[in-house]
């Protein structure tokens, strides 16, 4: 998608400096992709903050990593 946008130039330059990228449009990706990857995860755990998971009763990580060494 071609987007005008008026960006101060110094946050673009930060911005190409933290993200490594080889362009601005680069640059711009990598920063966009990490910010919603971020926010994605920040719900996930506002969601289980609100409804934490629960094991079943019997549960041990010793039973789950003995079942699957056997397969």
């Amino acid at each position: 998608m071609k987007v005008t946008a008026i960006i101060p130039d110094e946050l673009v330059n930060e911005v190409k400096k933290m993200t490594g990228g080889a362009t601005i449009t680069d640059s711009l990706i990598i920063a966009l992709k990490s910010y919603t990857s971020k926010q994605r995860l920040i719900k996930v755990m506002d969601k289980v903050r609100k409804d934490p998971l629960v094991f079943q009763d019997g549960f041990s990580a010793a039973k789950v990593r003995k079942l699957n060494r056997k397969v």
